[in-house]
C-alpha cells in the first residue's frame, strides 16, 4: 500500500464568461469559472497530483501544458493520464479523502454527485470517496471567496 497527499488551488476569474465552475467533474452555476489554462477543476487537479505522488510522474505541469496546447482542457483527461501511469506500475486506488476550502460555491448540497463523479473516474465506489468542505472561518483568500483550495489523501494498493 502507498499513501499520497495532493493539493491545488485556483482563484476565480470573474471576467471569464465562456467557462463554467467545475469541481470534481460537476458543474456549479453558482460561482464563476477558475483562472486556469484548463477547465480549472481544482478538485481533479489535487487528485491528479496525489496520483503523481504515488507514481513519481508529474502530470500537471509540462504534460498538462502540452495537452492544453493540443486543445485538451478537460481535467478528467489529466486524471486519466495519471491513472494510466498508476495502472502501469501495478497500483489501484482503494480510498480517496478530499478536503475543500472555499466560501463559494456551496459544496454540501452536491457532495453525493461529486462522490459519484470522482468515484467513476477513479474506478472506486462512491462510498470510498470522502468529501468534506469548509470556509476555514474566512482566514484565507479561499475562505473569503476569492477561490478554492483542495487537499486530498489517496490510498492505493
Amino acid at each position: 500500500m502507498r499513501v499520497s497527499v495532493g493539493q491545488d488551488s485556483h482563484r476565480f476569474d470573474e471576467s471569464e464568461l465562456n467557462k463554467k465552475c467545475i469541481l470534481g467533474g460537476v458543474v456549479f452555476d453558482t460561482a464563476p469559472a477558475f483562472s486556469a489554462n484548463s477547465d480549472g477543476d481544482v478538485v481533479l487537479h489535487a487528485v491528479t497530483n496525489a496520483v503523481s505522488g504515488i507514481t513519481c510522474r508529474n502530470v500537471l505541469g509540462r504534460r498538462a501544458d502540452e495537452m492544453c496546447q493540443a486543445g485538451i482542457t478537460d481535467s478528467r483527461a489529466y486524471l486519466r493520464t495519471a491513472l494510466d501511469d498508476l495502472e502501469k506500475q501495478g497500483f489501484r486506488p482503494v480510498h480517496l479523502s478530499i478536503s475543500i476550502e472555499g466560501k463559494r460555491p456551496a459544496i454540501s448540497p452536491r457532495v453525493e454527485e461529486m462522490r459519484a463523479s470522482i468515484g467513476a473516474l477513479m474506478g472506486l465506489p462512491a462510498e470510498c470517496v470522502g468529501i468534506t468542505a469548509t470556509t476555514g472561518e474566512g482566514l484565507t483568500d479561499c475562505g473569503r471567496g476569492l477561490g478554492v483550495s483542495v487537499f486530498c489523501v489517496l490510498t492505493v494498493e
